[in-house]
């Protein structure tokens, strides 16, 4: 049993890359599609826009440091996204590549026109990945936003940001 235990810890790093490699897969096969927006941020803009807010932020308004801190958090954010487009079957093939078993769902909103998930994979108590995947008879969103969070941390930033996906992820916790 403990060699069981130890071999799972082992390759936890291992199938985590892989997840990452289908999350990949998937924004590389239709970042060059023309139908889709693409918006991505890298882990170093992140880290850049951070460093200047604090920098430059008014030290005595303690939402404002709060908000900074948490954007420093922030390790990437990819978002695919079409209208004009059957987003019901790219909903159905983003999941079906998806393993989800690694996956927490927050959040499954579905309807005979559109379907809508929110999911985390956490590592050690700690946010790692939030993930949107989002799909109607017309348009289509893919958001995926890495960083070190908490759940606070993600209330926070759907509340007092305009990070792409965040205005969803407020919309869905509300409307739970």
């Amino acid at each position: 049993m403990k060699k069981i235990l130890f071999l799972a810890l082992c390759l936890l790093p291992w199938l985590a890359q892989a997840q990452n490699e289908v999350i990949d897969q998937f924004y590389e096969k239709y970042r060059q599609d023309e139908r889709f927006s693409r918006v991505y941020i890298s882990p170093k803009l992140m880290q850049m826009a951070g460093g200047f807010l604090s920098s430059n932020a008014d030290q005595k308004d303690e939402d404002a440091a709060n908000l900074m801190e948490l954007i420093t958090k922030v390790k990437g954010i990819r978002i695919l996204s079409a209208e004009k487009i059957g987003g019901l079957a790219l909903f159905n093939e983003a999941m079906g590549d998806l393993k989800t078993d690694m996956y927490e769902e927050l959040m499954d909103v579905r309807d005979k026109e559109s379907s809508l998930k929110f999911m985390v994979r956490e590592e050690k108590g700690r946010i790692k990945e939030l993930l949107m995947v989002s799909g109607s008879t017309s348009e289509f969103t893919f958001m995926s936003m890495q960083g070190d969070f908490t759940y606070q941390d993600l209330n926070m930033l759907s509340e007092n940001t305009n990070l792409p996906g965040m205005e969803a992820y407020g919309r869905a916790k509300k409307s739970k």
